[in-house]
């Protein structure tokens, strides 16, 4: 058996050099395509994290009647904390809201709003909670959860009608991200494969004597196959570690670019501390790829 095996490699090694230019468009082609599997990934990374900001911005802010207690808001704070739906809970009391507000209207251009508030003998603003869902299509639940009786009987208002459009169009585009990248890596995966797949069965035409001499000398199918299996993997490894070499300059130069519109965002950064399991995605990629499209096409032929 190890004999076998190591014919098979040492067969498959040497139509791979042999045939130098089909290894080579394969090799071209594989590349491209696994590129374009890389981008994919810093795509969605990129999404995510754009998302993950416009996020941290919505929340469901519920208002108290003015004769609700501190102990009775806190005591409705760590309820929905319980909620397996809730990321988190701030309480904004009366105070606080003050003097968010005033802040808020520092800088404008008309002081009559901060002059009539500081008129007031008592403060006119609610104490309230800011719930941050964990993800966007919570917020619904998290509402209504908030008409149950027992806190409809403390609450003034909930905002969640006005936030809810946005909320609504956050939840869209998150799906359509996800829809659309895993369209993209099925469509590159397939491209890719029909190329091993017409180039391994071109290598095979060029190849048929030396075949039809081995399959008369009684050699069996899987020692034929073998060889061309081989020649796949090899194309997916090369093309694996040539993607992820010239992609390193590219991700680089284009990451400052990025972070200007996203903040926080390091792409070469998280190119840098995932390169492994990039690289692994990479490899997995192009072998099974290249080892697949290679058994199908000498299939095919032998099965003629």
């Amino acid at each position: 058996m190890f004999t076998v095996i190591s014919r098979i490699i040492h067969y498959g090694v040497k139509n791979f050099f042999r045939n130098g230019w089909p290894s080579t468009a394969t090799i071209a082609i594989m590349t491209l395509a696994l590129m374009g599997a890389l981008g994919l990934i810093f795509f969605n990374v990129t999404t995510e994290r754009a998302i993950a900001s416009v996020q941290d911005k919505i929340d469901i802010s519920v208002a108290f009647k003015s004769d609700t207690s501190e102990d009775e808001i806190l005591n409705v704070k760590q309820l929905l904390e319980g909620l397996a739906e809730v990321k988190s809970v701030e309480y904004i009391s009366k105070d606080r809201a003050l003097e968010i507000f005033k802040a808020n209207h520092k800088n404008d251009s008309d002081p009559s709003v901060i002059q009539a508030i500081n008129e007031l003998n008592t403060n006119p603003l609610l104490a309230s909670l800011n719930i941050k869902a964990r993800r966007p299509d919570q917020y619904a639940s998290i509402a209504q959860y908030l008409e149950a009786p027992n806190l409809v009987q403390y609450r003034d208002n909930v905002n969640y009608a006005k936030n809810q459009t946005v909320i609504d169009r956050l939840t869209a585009i998150i799906e359509n991200v996800n829809r659309g990248g895993l369209a993209m890596t099925i469509v590159l995966a397939i491209v890719a494969g029909l190329v091993i797949f017409n180039t391994i069965r071109l290598a095979i035409y060029s190849n048929r004597d030396e075949i039809g001499i081995m399959r008369a000398v009684g050699a069996s199918n899987s020692f034929v196959r073998g060889p061309y299996v081989v020649w796949g993997i090899m194309a997916g490894v090369v093309a694996a570690v040539v993607s992820m070499i010239l992609s390193a300059p590219i991700v680089y130069v284009v990451s400052p670019y990025l972070n200007v519109f996203i903040p926080g965002l390091d792409i070469f950064g998280y190119f840098s501390a995932n390169l492994l399991m990039l690289l692994g995605y990479q490899l997995l990629f192009g072998v099974v790829i290249g080892s697949a499209s290679s058994f199908v096409a000498v299939k095919r032929y032998l099965r003629n």
